[in-house]
């Protein structure tokens, strides 16, 4: 595995095949005995842009079960690319931090880190990618039915961050995979490309349309996200009235497999994106979805930190 985390494109199908497997194990282990002790006295940096539930308290979490520790750095306390340069801020932490775990708005941030600091970087969110989401999310798959092999995912909503790390990653591990976007909102030209050749060499079905019910037609999951993500605020009355057909609720819901689940990767807008009797449903498995973003990060953190220096 590379020294970093900046896409799911640095990443292989048997890395990310290895890295559930890793979580599963881990997350067993953990259950016997909280602190794992393979990473003893390491600490992560958490830079953060953004403001964050699941991001920050399960890195951190996974940092201390792993006999390590974290410190958080908020938008006043760098002022990443401003205050300092993102070079400074990378160079200077390496000599402090084992790893810096940073969720920013502009993936340039993510690249210029990776390609600044000595210590591993993790992308833990950025307006183009969201991996460990989604190594969450094949995680939560893997659970529910035992394997990701012949899996079917629609996604419907905005074609965004979370969208474009899905789609490589179904890409690569070969979980089918249908995205109904309305026009315009559809996912990058360039991730779409990627994907789709990733999709050759597992034999994943991919397919992008603008008809939420193809997508969810028989489908094993359903999944959605908020249809107005950090930064677009100004945006988001307008985009409610685009997306409104997208909504994922008991209608949407009635084409996929009568057995599908509900997944969503949270904070959520019950009413607008997910209503509430499907995000609260019996369906509904996003709470499993979120306690695993603790379990993979885990397991990436592992993975990263035990690698020799």
């Amino acid at each position: 595995m590379k020294k970093d985390l900046t896409s799911i494109n640095d990443l292989s199908k048997d890395e990310i095949l290895g890295l559930l497997e890793k979580s599963i194990e881990l997350k067993q282990a953990v259950k016997k005995q909280r602190r794992l002790d393979i990473a003893p006295g390491t600490m992560g940096a958490l830079i953060f842009e953004k403001p964050s539930l699941r991001t920050r308290v399960t890195f951190e979490r996974a940092m201390r079960d792993l006999g390590g520790s974290a410190v958080y750095l908020g938008p006043t306390d760098i002022g990443l690319g401003v205050r300092e340069t993102v070079y400074d801020v990378a160079r200077n932490l390496s000599r402090w931090v084992d790893c810096i775990i940073a969720r920013v708005f502009e993936h340039s941030k993510i690249s210029e880190l990776a390609e600044s600091a000595t210590v591993p970087v993790i992308n833990a969110l950025c307006d183009e990618e969201h991996p460990c989401q989604i190594l969450a999310d094949l995680l939560t798959v893997l659970e529910d039915r035992g394997s990701l092999e012949g899996a079917t995912i629609c996604w419907t909503g905005d074609g965004n961050n979370v969208c474009n790390s899905l789609m490589l990653a179904c890409g690569l591990v070969g979980v089918n995979l249908r995205v109904a976007t309305p026009k315009g909102f559809e996912p990058p030209q360039a991730v779409t490309t990627r994907a789709l050749e990733y999709a050759k060499k597992s034999g994943a079905s991919i397919v992008l349309t603008y008809d939420p019910k193809v997508g969810a037609k028989d489908a094993d999951f359903v999944y959605t996200d908020v249809w107005a993500s950090m930064g677009q605020e100004a945006e988001v009355e307008q985009r409610k009235q685009i997306f409104r057909p997208y909504q994922l609720n008991k209608e949407l819901m009635s084409w996929a497999k009568p057995e599908a689940k509900v997944l969503h990767c949270l904070p959520a807008h019950r009413g607008e994106e997910i209503s509430a009797e499907v995000l609260d449903g019996p369906q509904s498995i996003v709470l499993d979805q979120a306690e695993n973003r603790l379990h993979a990060q885990r397991a990436l953190l592992a993975v990263l930190l035990s690698r020799p220096k």
